[in-house]
């Protein structure tokens, strides 16, 4: 499979002890996604698609898909699809010194019990993520689950949702190609102001056709 543009979110008393320091944690974000100003960019690069709000590196195994707002017709999410799974891309706006993701994790997590389906909340790479299953229908008719893996990513003043789908959702590959795109995404945040949980802007590139966005 090639990468082609497609044409269509109590203290307790205790005696002193001397201890070893603890190791700082990780910044999640030390290896990528990036904030626009922490990248510099080479604009002769054909890999780097400009999408607004998101820069994407095209890869030999991926496609990028564009799910388009049938109401606004405004770019609503970018799609990676590989041949195990797939990888939705969902910039928001976010202030700077809090972090959203609770909140949206919680009203994820709602959603799904609304449509019969389950949102286990567990530790990843970029801290709280959720496993999420909801029930399915397939072509032939038969009831099935669909499994999906959602992550809240914070950078500054943004927080970009990644959700994983497919194999990609059940088995992680740190070094696969899906996981490997979204390190290698770059957030454009912008100057403008927005309130906390807009969207932020996402653009087509010339050329391609939108792909309707389903309904959930």
């Amino acid at each position: 499979m090639k990468f082609r543009r497609t044409k269509s979110d109590e203290p307790v008393a205790h005696e002193d002890v001397e201890t070893e320091p603890s190791p700082a944690s990780p910044e999640p974000r030390a290896h990528g996604p990036w904030d626009s100003a922490e990248v510099t960019l080479d604009e002769e690069d054909p890999t780097k698609i400009d999408l607004g709000g998101l820069i994407v590196t095209g890869k030999p195994g991926l496609e990028l898909r564009l799910q388009v707002d049938e109401a606004t017709q405004q770019v609503a999410a970018v799609l990676l699809i590989g041949p195990d799974g797939a990888l939705e891309l969902r910039p928001f706006a976010a202030p700077r010194n809090s972090d959203i993701w609770d909140g949206i994790r919680k009203h994820i997590a709602a959603e799904t019990a609304q449509r019969g389906g389950t949102a286990t909340e567990v530790n990843g790479a970029y801290g709280k993520e959720l496993q999420v299953v909801t029930p399915a229908t397939t072509p032939e008719g038969k009831s099935a689950t669909q499994a999906s893996r959602v992550l809240g990513i914070s950078g500054p003043r943004w927080l970009l949702r990644a959700t994983f789908l497919g194999k990609a959702a059940l088995e992680p590959q740190p070094d696969g190609d899906i996981e490997t795109a979204l390190r290698e995404v770059i957030v454009v945040r912008g100057n403008d102001p927005m309130a906390p949980g807009d969207p932020l802007p996402l653009a087509m590139p010339a050329n391609a056709q939108p792909l309707q966005q389903r309904p959930s």
